[in-house]
């Protein structure tokens, strides 16, 4: 009910019903009525915690999404170089999973290129299953390096965005500093739902309607 009232009330439907809050509504308002004609799909009523997402809102927790308005832009400005990173991986990867099938062979478990490339994966990746594992000297040499290098592995894309996390908080920083800075709030157009005014706007700055006062 609260979510059909909102498309009735609001001047734009469709701004609400395809914005980020929009959707989440929806998703944690139709499980509820999929439950009620389908049977053993309650479990499906887990997805309503999404709503939770709008305590953020509700409480006015602007500082919290200011700090996830800047991690996104962290991992965005660092989506370049992991990218080009996760490619130099999957090439080493591909590289050393065949060099394994190459020395283990059938015995060991390693059946084909695609096994060795997926144990080298669960190797380099420090999770380590255990179903496949080398007993030959040479293929247990070549797995103690790659779980070497699977700690800086780990180490490195957490390092590329943990940096431009400090850059952009730094920035940030000399804004406030020489002035510069203007603090938005949550509060939402009635018209096409936008966020992330002024505190002093009266008006929308993206479709100029009258906020709520």
């Amino acid at each position: 009910i609260e979510y059909i009232a909102r498309i009735i009330c609001i001047k734009k439907p469709s701004n609400y019903i395809f914005s980020f809050y929009g959707i989440i509504d929806f998703l944690s308002t139709i499980p509820l009525y999929i439950s009620y004609i389908f049977a053993g799909s309650q479990v499906l009523l887990a997805v309503r915690a999404f709503r939770l997402l709008r305590v953020f809102r509700i409480l006015k927790l602007a500082r919290f999404l200011g700090e996830a308005s800047q991690l996104k832009r962290a991992l965005k400005a660092s989506r370049a170089k992991i990218t080009v990173f996760l490619f130099a991986v999957l090439i080493a990867s591909v590289m050393m999973g065949t060099l394994m099938y190459l020395v283990e062979g059938d015995e060991a478990g390693f059946t084909s290129i695609p096994t060795s490339i997926y144990w080298t994966i669960v190797t380099l990746t420090t999770v380590g299953y255990g179903d496949i594992a080398p007993i030959t000297p040479q293929g247990q040499a070549i797995a103690t390096i790659i779980m070497l290098l699977g700690y800086g592995i780990i180490a490195v894309p957490t390092g590329m965005v943990t940096a431009e996390f400090a850059k952009q908080g730094k920035d940030t920083s000399t804004l406030k500093n020489s002035g510069s800075y203007v603090h938005v709030n949550t509060q939402c157009c009635p018209t096409c739902t936008k966020e992330g005014h002024r505190d002093d706007a009266t008006h929308c700055y993206n479709c100029g309607s009258l906020l709520n006062e």
